[in-house]
């Protein structure tokens, strides 16, 4: 049982606790109310704002599109005005160009070709808009007027600037790809840098806007006349300065390879020194041909439309190219009657030039490309003629070394070397400067199917077979030549000192190994004509030596008196000797033996023999007593008869 102490105080706090309660419930409902109250002021609030942004936007609304109409009307009005001016512009375009259009692009061509553009798109608007207009007209015409202004310009720009490249420049440009050490490019500034531009700027102009295709017809027939123009200055180049000086070359290279064009050819007896300033002057001329053209091609890339380029340059080249072929066809033509006139060394020009075409062919056909087949067909048309006309040349020198008439007028009294032996040498010389394009002359007259595609041993069997054909045809003349003569011994001197000359001549050269391709034993052969007319030489030296030789001598007894007949016996024989000696280095001493080493050797064999034989017959007979004058008979000494032989063959004796 709980103590009444206690549960009074329990209840009491129990009694507070409720208390509290109920005093926060109050609270709290208190709260809940006002909060209410401030919830409904919001919504009142709320709604009042409501009704008044629908009250604002119902105002404002027709106002923004009325806002928006306006700014619409405004727009249109300035596009309007602006449209308006663009049009009035195109009928002010006529007054405010033309004054630039009447003084003319030069100096100003950019702003003469923004005057241009005006025009043009004026003419556009009227055609569009107003073809009837009295405007068109105007600003067509000034348009055409602009045109012409344009289309002059490009000529005065060209003429004005278009320069003949000078000689020295163009032996420069050739010579240096002959170079041995590497040098700096020979350039061509055919145009200033700024002209470049301003006539590459006008051509663009007229094929797009001026439709006009004439301006290319001036460049090429200016262009054309300066390509013409350089190669026919550096050809006066070559006449001018030969007199003087030789073949002029460039001072600023002067080191030339051995091969290259600028090789002045050998001298050939007889002719006249300007054929080979000619032909030089041509070679030089061919090459500089190709440079220029190759130049003239890069700088047409720059100015003509591409579509254009390669019509353009074929019509720009003709003039040069067809006097280059021209010439060459009169090199032709000269040679031609040279060989009627049997003058082969004229016709050797045609060689330097064949083989200096074909050198240069694959350049040719290179910056001929694209050019119409009548003009690539140009050079090897000419190399055709030339090669034919040069085969004639050969064939006919051949015939002519056979056919040479014995006139005994034009045989050498002394017996020493023909002409007709030392030109044929001397011809057949010069053709080892040109084996490659002699031996192609051969091959290209053959009809034999090998023929079309020859290599270069097979022309070297052709130039080896008509090598040897020409010695076999000198060799035949001078056997026939020869019999003019009445003194056997004269003549085989003569035979001798020409097959001498010969085979030095092959030894000294690269003849030998020519002839020695098809003729293996060509040496041993002349070595063995040339000792068999030393041996007929010789027996002309019998009729002195048989008189005193042993077989013919009186056989007699030492210390017994020699008879009459004996002694006159001895006499003549003596005499004989003496006569023959004497008349024997009396003719012969003008002969002549022009190879020392040969006549030291002849002299040498023929005095060994008659001294000998002299000697002994000396010995037998000096001292028998078979006259009483001796030094009648007993005229020289063996010593003196060789002196005597020693002077043979020597006309300063």
């Amino acid at each position: 049982m709980i103590p009444p102490q206690e549960a009074s105080a329990r209840r009491r706090e129990i009694e507070d606790k409720l208390k509290q309660e109920e005093e926060t419930l109050s609270f709290i409902r208190d709260s809940l109310e006002k909060s209410d109250q401030l919830t409904r002021n919001m919504v009142s609030i709320l709604s009042s704002f409501e009704s008044r942004l629908m009250k604002l936007e119902n105002s404002i609304i027709p106002v923004h599109k009325q806002t928006e109409n306006l700014q619409r009307l405004q727009e249109n009005v300035e596009k309007t005005l602006s449209c308006l001016d663009h049009v009035i512009s195109y009928y002010h375009v006529a007054s405010d160009t033309e004054k630039i259009i009447r003084e003319g692009p030069t100096g100003r061509l950019e702003e003469y070709l923004g005057s241009m553009a005006k025009i043009q798109k004026a003419v556009e608007y009227f055609q569009d808009n107003s073809p009837d207009s009295p405007e068109l007209n105007k600003v067509k015409l000034l348009f055409e007027r602009g045109k012409e202004s344009l289309e002059s310009e490009f000529r005065s720009l060209m003429t004005r600037h278009s320069k003949v490249v000078s000689p020295v420049l163009l032996l420069d440009l050739i010579s240096a790809d002959d170079e041995l050490e590497v040098q700096e490019d020979v350039v061509l500034e055919h145009l200033p840098e700024s002209v470049l531009r301003d006539v590459v700027r006008i051509s663009r102009w007229l094929v797009e806007y001026g439709r006009n295709q004439d301006f290319m017809n001036v460049y090429y027939q200016i262009r054309s006349s300066q390509l013409d123009r350089s190669i026919k200055g550096l050809k006066e180049h070559f006449r001018k300065s030969s007199s003087s000086s030789g073949v002029p070359y460039s001072p600023a290279i002067p080191n030339k390879r051995k091969d290259t064009p600028t090789k002045k050819p050998i001298k050939r007896p007889g002719r006249d020194d300007m054929l080979d300033v000619e032909t030089d002057a041509y070679i030089h001329c061919v090459s500089a041909f190709v440079k220029l053209a190759q130049s003239e091609y890069r700088l047409l890339m720059e100015i003509i439309p591409e579509h254009h380029q390669k019509k353009t340059f074929d019509s720009l080249i003709q003039d040069a190219l067809d006097g280059l072929m021209l010439e060459g066809e009169n090199i032709v033509s000269a040679a031609r009657k040279a060989i009627i006139r049997h003058d082969f060394s004229t016709v050797l020009t045609v060689f330097p030039i064949l083989r200096h075409l074909k050198q240069t062919k694959p350049e040719f056909d290179q910056v001929l490309q694209g050019t119409a087949a009548s003009t690539k067909n140009k050079l090897p048309g000419l190399i055709t003629s030339m090669e034919t006309i040069g085969a004639k040349a050969l064939e006919d020198f051949a015939d002519n070394i056979k056919n040479d008439p014995d006139k005994e007028y034009n045989m050498p009294k002394d017996g020493t070397v023909h002409e007709l032996t030392s030109n044929a040498i001397l011809f057949l010389q010069q053709l080892l400067d040109f084996q490659e394009t002699a031996g192609a002359m051969l091959a290209s007259q053959e009809t034999s199917s090998s023929a079309t595609s020859y290599s270069s041993e097979f022309s070297k069997r052709l130039l080896s077979t008509y090598i040897c054909k020409v010695l076999g045809n000198l060799q035949l003349n001078l056997l026939s030549k020869s019999k003019v003569y009445e003194d056997p011994a004269l003549s085989a001197i003569f035979l001798h000192n020409n097959y001498n000359y010969i085979l030095k001549s092959l030894e000294k050269s690269e003849l030998i190994q020519l002839v020695a391709v098809t003729q293996k034993t060509a040496e041993r052969s002349y070595r063995e004509h040339i000792e068999q007319q030393i041996q007929t030489y010789q027996r002309s030296w019998l009729k002195v030596t048989d008189y005193i030789a042993e077989k013919n001598l009186p056989v007699f007894q030492p210390g017994v008196k020699l008879r009459d007949k004996e002694r006159q016996m001895i006499k003549e024989r003596f005499k004989g000797f003496n006569d023959g000696l004497e008349e024997l280095c009396k003719i012969q001493k003008v002969w002549a033996i022009p190879d020392t080493e040969q006549r030291d050797k002849i002299r040498q064999a023929q005095k060994d023999i008659v001294k000998e034989t002299y000697g002994a017959f000396l010995h037998r007979y000096g001292s028998v007593p078979f006259t009483k004058n001796p030094e009648k008979y007993i005229k020289y000494r063996v010593e003196q008869v060789g002196d005597m032989i020693d002077r043979l063959f020597d006309t300063s004796a």
